[in-house]
């Protein structure tokens, strides 16, 4: 069934028409205002899935009446009202499409479990929601979906899983450290003036009693005040109290000389109206106060679900945040699952646990292992149907969807800045690319000459000194750190000197290992021996060297040779085989050297598919085998750099300068690479969340990579241009 147009005086006449064609569930696509009343598109709902977009059909007037005599037909222009129609039910078919991909249940032969089946049951079974359990277990890897559930790798994989999705203060000292105002605030009962003695404590462990201020707004409990003041009094600290309703700007003045103040606020039940006052009396004033929500582990999930959605309703009405949480009464949570999959739903952030009344051993900062495992030790027969929010207010079933997209994406990030050591550069360079060109270039000497004074990299594979085919650019140079792997920011070709020796001894002292595309001019292999660096050289097949008092070109001196060493290799996104043999050799200036030959073959129809030669330093012995793998695969990095420079400049219209967006290709095409190249477990899970955020399935793994971290890196610059920072303090 197709869109389909209805006609009335008013709305009210043109809904009845709907509703007697399409029933109560049809879906208005689009409606106008026309000179004979109003316009509307319309469709029944389950019909969006199977629109096929086509050319519009005339309309029932000129369908029903018959053509003049002799009458030219004319092109008829496209109406916009049903060209906005079609382009918005295509997005709602991407969109349906998105938030319905789930990972498919597999079967399982009667009396066995798949790990699928088996991670889930014990997901819901400590404690955690359907819904989370579902969102983590769609990255569950393909060779661990049909297997019998129960083994130790299974498990681990979860555990990461979930660590990875678990926010938490990076460290302590940037929270004590920050000078400013802190509110506790929560509902009656979840430990505030407890957990205020706590970290006025610590703080007082680091900077001594001065800098602090206990506050508390309680005036509706008896004796508030008098537990806090006893808890002043054993700290050495002043305390004041604040009425409820004043603001808190009132108080500052009686604050001169505090550079830490914590406040203990009026404990109140979620469903209290006066939760957004009591936020917006914090907020109201010019003292920037930071909110942090007390979570009490032992509540039900539901009461816990209720608390996060209103006080943090409540903070938005006061343009406030409130991301922070504390984690209390952990010590009688029979299960610590519930609290931290709303934690994990909502994307908060854990600074400290508490888990018993002294002050202030038994409080603790979060760390994630700790608390996923203290949750995946818990035991309980709750059903799956009890794990969520029963009755308590939700967010709608879209809202969540996207927000598990959100929480997808922030995982990938996250992940991304552990596992690449300068991917946040490369988020840099992005932020760059986001203001206007006349700011661009400026900021970039800063961003590199910032990555220059700051060495990350170990080693440099050098691109060939030429333009990239049917480019006006030259491939950037790679990094690689002390194991090997690609970084994210390059080395731009035109910001460095003329000639191979002052380019090599251009480089920071670290890096020790230099893979060359060519065989550099003796002054600079010269240079490279005397300083004893580390030195692979691509050369050509009639490249020659001195053998057994002959002068053989590599091909001659090869032809003959059988290839024995072999290993399994990614080449250019595929897997291959690599098999290499070496003789000992001189080369023109008389330095001992290995010549060496190398056959990347198809492993299943074992056809060669390409030949390459090198010369290595003699004295580092055939261990430098392994860097002849590194600058092989570096083959594909030109290529993936080509995709992603013009996806950025078919997205960018010409806004971003050149450079810019050279370097934020080739440092895209560089993790991805080393992504597709590393097989190590976490980047296989890394690998399955982010082709899963791309969507489509792909034939070759590093394109499909390159695309789906070009898309991460587009909706991350998308969200930051709507306001959302990121937290540069998250683990």
């Amino acid at each position: 069934m197709s869109v389909r147009r209805f006609v009335g005086a008013n709305s009210r006449d043109v809904m009845r028409q709907v509703r007697e064609i399409l029933g109560d569930d049809a879906l208005i696509v689009a409606n106008r205002r026309t000179e004979g009343g109003v316009e509307i598109l319309a469709m029944a709902d389950d019909a969006v899935d199977q629109f096929d977009p086509s050319p519009a059909e005339p309309s029932e007037v000129s369908r029903d009446a018959p053509a003049p005599a002799a009458a030219f037909s004319l092109p008829t222009q496209p109406d916009p009202l049903e060209a906005m129609s079609e382009r918005l039910l295509r997005e709602m078919q991407d969109m349906r499409e998105l938030l319905s991909r789930r990972q498919p249940m597999v079967e399982s032969p009667r009396g066995t479990q798949t790990t699928y089946e088996y991670l889930l049951a014990m997901l819901v079974r400590v404690g955690f929601s359907a819904e989370l359990s579902h969102e983590v277990l769609e990255a569950l890897p393909e060779e661990l979906l049909t297997q019998e559930g129960g083994h130790d790798a299974a498990s681990a994989w979860l555990r990461e899983q979930l660590i990875a999705r678990l926010k938490v203060l990076a460290h302590e000292d940037r929270f004590f450290d920050q000078t400013g105002i802190v509110a506790l605030v929560g509902p009656t009962g979840v430990g505030k003036t407890t957990t205020t003695a706590k970290l006025a404590a610590r703080f007082v462990m680091r900077h001594g009693t001065r800098p602090v201020a206990l506050v508390t707004t309680d005036s509706f409990r008896i004796g508030a005040h008098e537990q806090l003041r006893i808890y002043a009094r054993l700290l050495d600290t002043p305390m004041y109290a604040l009425d409820a309703e004043q603001p808190i700007d009132e108080l500052v003045g009686r604050l001169q000389g505090k550079q830490w103040v914590i406040i203990d606020t009026v404990g109140m039940s979620q469903r209290d109206q006066r939760v957004i006052e009591q936020i917006a009396h914090l907020q109201g004033g010019q003292s920037t106060v930071r909110l942090v929500l007390l979570l009490n582990a032992a509540s039900q999930p539901e009461t816990l679900e209720e608390v996060v959605l209103r006080y943090r309703q409540a903070a938005r009405a006061a343009g406030a945040e409130l991301d922070d949480c504390i984690i209390t009464k952990q010590d009688e949570a029979g299960r610590l699952a519930p609290v931290l999959d709303i934690v994990m739903r909502h994307g908060m952030r854990v600074l400290f646990g508490s888990h018993g009344q002294q002050v202030p051993e038994d409080m603790a900062v979060a760390t994630p292992s700790g608390l996923i495992d203290q949750a995946l030790s818990a035991s309980s027969s709750t059903s799956m149907d009890q794990c969520g929010p029963a009755s308590a207010p939700s967010l709608p079933r879209w809202s969540r969807d996207v927000l598990g997209q959100g929480r997808r994406l922030t995982s990938v990030l996250t992940r991304l800045r552990q596992r690449v050591a300068d991917f946040h550069r490369l988020e840099a360079a992005w932020d760059i690319a986001a203001l206007p060109s006349v700011v661009q270039d400026q900021r970039l000497d800063t961003l590199l000459a910032g990555a220059e004074a700051t060495h990350d990299a170990m080693g440099v594979v050098w691109s060939p000194r030429r333009n990239e085919r049917n480019c006006d650019w030259s491939m950037p140079d790679v990094a690689l750190d002390d194991q090997g792997a690609w970084l994210a920011l390059t080395r731009l070709q035109h910001r460095q000197p003329a000639g191979w020796q002052p380019r090599l001894a251009g480089c920071a002292a670290d890096i020790a290992v230099h893979l060359l595309p060519t065989l550099p001019e003796s002054d600079a292999l010269a240079w490279l021996n005397d300083q004893r660096l580390t030195w692979v050289s691509a050369v050509n097949a009639s490249q020659r060297v001195h053998c057994q008092g002959e002068r053989p070109t590599l091909r001659t001196l090869f032809q003959e040779s059988t290839l024995t060493h072999r290993v399994a290799i990614r080449f250019r996104g595929q897997r291959m085989q690599l098999s290499t043999a070496y003789v000992e050799a001189h080369d023109a200036t008389g330095n001992a050297v290995l010549a060496w030959v190398g056959d990347v073959c198809d492993p299943e129809s074992s056809k060669r598919v390409v030949r390459r030669y090198w010369l290595t330093p003699a004295r580092l012995g055939s261990d430098v085998v392994s860097l002849l793998f590194i600058q092989l695969q570096s083959d594909g990095l030109s290529a993936l750099t080509k995709r992603a420079w013009q996806q950025l400049k078919e997205a960018d219209g010409g806004e971003v300068s050149s450079e810019l967006r050279l370097l934020m290709a080739s440092g895209a095409a560089a993790v991805a690479s080393h992504l597709d190249l590393a097989d190590d477990d976490a980047v296989q899970a890394l690998r399955a969340d982010l082709l899963r955020l791309l969507g489509s399935q792909r034939k070759r793994r590093d394109t499909a990579l390159l695309d789906a971290l070009v898309h991460v890196l587009m909706a991350r610059d998308a969200i930051r241009q709507l306001g959302s920072v990121s937290r540069e303090d998250l683990i």
